[in-house]
């Protein structure tokens, strides 16, 4: 079996997906599974409404190999109901993809509601991952003067929480708390560090020297950033929505509305060593075999 990604990567800091395929493209090599040659490839893994051109072409020049669709979103949910990307992805799943994956059980109903066919594709569930060379778990920090608090995102839709961040901005303690955000806002902050876009080691770096990560985006899929700061070691408070719940489990604590915040970031500063403990997230290592494993299944079908 030899794997081939329909994706163009970028290198530095971008977003979750493009950080997510690179971890996955770099364990294919490793593990000597990877093609450079898409023509020679067996399977084809095309991600979202991305790259539509070279996925028409390759599925007309590579009829043999299998075709599986990573599948986002829905996109409409978390940007806007007008977002055509969706659309884009479904025909893309319909026209070239032998195989779904999904991020989350969370995308995967809520893309189904929304009009995604996949009667006769073969699919499952497999969760992102970090790069474990990177986002390794820290040592507990508990006896610094200030509760560090850590927040990211490389988008800057209004959606990905910057509502609550702003919120918090005014209405936290920074007598006792510290807040720090990494990527890029929308949002001028007045009592937030706002320490722009970083590269991954330099965000490792932060989420190792912070006490409890915070998310507010809203129905994310699976988010990379909340992977990150579990696999660093951090528990977290994230909204009640999209795939957070699948990832944090027993990790830390869930909201719904922005008045519980500061009740709950206290809660976990309580009972730190608990949800701590309760972190669990798979390794790149794990997911590359759960991929493999998937490709197997739908080569041999």
């Amino acid at each position: 079996m030899k794997v081939y990604i329909a994706n163009n990567l970028v290198d530095g800091p971008y977003g979750g997906g493009n950080q997510f395929l690179k971890f996955l493209r770099d364990r294919f090599r490793a593990l000597s599974v990877y093609s450079e040659d898409p023509l020679k490839a067996t399977v084809v893994l095309f991600n979202s409404h991305q790259n539509v051109e070279e996925v028409c072409n390759l599925k007309n020049q590579n009829s043999s190999a299998i075709f599986v669709h990573r599948l986002d979103g829905p996109m409409r949910l978390y940007n806007n109901m007008e977002d055509t990307r969706d659309l884009t992805a479904y025909q893309m799943n319909t026209a070239f993809a032998d195989a779904v994956v999904f991020q989350s059980h969370w995308s995967k109903q809520a893309n189904l509601k929304l009009g995604l066919a996949v009667d006769t594709k073969r699919s499952t569930v497999i969760h992102n991952a970090t790069n474990k060379a990177i986002f390794t778990k820290n040592e507990p920090k508990t006896g610094q003067k200030k509760v560090r608090i850590v927040a990211s995102s490389w988008s800057n839709n209004v959606k990905k929480g910057f509502l609550t961040y702003k919120f918090l901005d005014k209405n936290l303690d920074f007598n006792k708390y510290e807040f720090v955000f990494m990527g890029r806002s929308p949002i001028e902050f007045q009592n937030i560090v706002d320490l722009g876009p970083l590269e991954a080691k330099q965000v490792a770096e932060e989420l190792r020297n912070s006490n409890i990560y915070i998310t507010a985006s809203e129905n994310d899929p699976c988010s990379n950033s909340l992977l990150e700061a579990l696999s660093s070691g951090i528990p977290a408070l994230a909204l009640k929505s999209g795939g957070h719940p699948e990832l944090i489990g027993s990790g830390g604590l869930l909201y719904e509305k922005e008045n519980e915040i500061i009740n709950k970031l206290q809660q976990i500063w309580d009972n730190y060593d608990k949800y701590r403990s309760g972190i669990k997230t798979n390794n790149i290592d794990d997911v590359t075999e759960e991929y493999l494993s998937f490709f197997k299944a739908c080569t041999n079908n």
